[in-house]
């Protein structure tokens, strides 16, 4: 995976729970356990991406 397509996909996952924490009205504590997931999924990937987790899907260079 190239570092321009790293880079969109971590914008495009930013401007997406950006848009959903503004515009769909949430209890405070269910956007805060959104955030929490999103993030921890985030970095989860990114470790898987980044070759750190080896127990994952293998990815395609």
């Amino acid at each position: 995976m190239s570092i321009i397509s790293l880079i969109l996909t971590l914008v495009v996952v930013g401007v997406i729970l950006w848009a959903v924490n503004t515009y769909i009205p949430m209890d405070r504590k269910i956007k805060s356990i959104l955030n929490v997931v999103v993030v921890i999924l985030v970095i989860l990937w990114l470790l898987n991406v980044f070759g750190v987790l080896g127990g994952g899907v293998p990815t395609v260079s």
